[in-house]
């Protein structure tokens, strides 16, 4: 069925009578029909061809509304979607927030501003591994190893190894060998 480019209802009915129809009036013209009836004939032909025009017209007008109802309604279905998806992430991210704030509150002194006086821009030296085994465990460490001084000597002291210490290293037979470090 070919799709019509002009609304069928503001079609003109031509005039039969004029010289372009002469061959379809020599066509229908006959002992029987005069050059009226012809034109009558004509003009019957157009008007059914016309009707049929307009019912498709209709038909096609009636589907494009119904693909634009479904459309939209698709468009609108998507739009809520996410909507409720836009929603659920506010509510997602409110909620982290307002954990956030309960976790802020909780530990305060975690949270404190830090202000950028004085922050040291050259290497960090780590304190000596006693003071470090002191700071986990919990246990009482002199403040020595803090300072300028006690962080210098465990810089020169960080490669040495003590002669008691004991070192793992793999034997001939693949198993691992506890050797004290001055030997090894």
């Amino acid at each position: 069925m070919p799709i019509l480019a002009e609304d069928p209802n503001l079609a003109i009915l031509p005039d039969f009578k004029a010289d372009e129809y002469v061959q379809a009036h020599a066509q229908i013209a006959n002992d029987v029909t005069d050059e009226r009836q012809a034109t009558q004939i004509l003009a019957n032909l157009r008007c059914i061809q016309n009707d049929t025009d307009k019912h498709q017209w209709a038909d096609r007008i009636q589907e494009e509304a119904q693909a634009a109802e479904e459309a939209q309604g698709a468009e609108e279905a998507h739009r809520q979607a996410a909507e409720v998806k836009d929603q659920r992430h506010q509510a997602q991210v409110a909620e982290q927030e307002a954990a956030m704030l309960e976790e802020r509150k909780k530990n305060k002194s975690k949270y404190a501003p830090i202000h950028n006086a004085d922050v040291p821009s050259n290497l960090v030296i780590l304190p000596s591994q006693y003071a470090m085994r002191k700071m986990k465990s919990g246990d009482y460490c002199e403040l020595f190893y803090f300072t300028n001084c006690g962080l210098e000597e465990a810089s020169r002291n960080m490669f040495t190894a003590d002669k008691d210490v004991l070192v793992m290293l793999p034997t001939a037979d693949r198993l691992h060998k506890w050797i004290p470090a001055g030997s090894a």
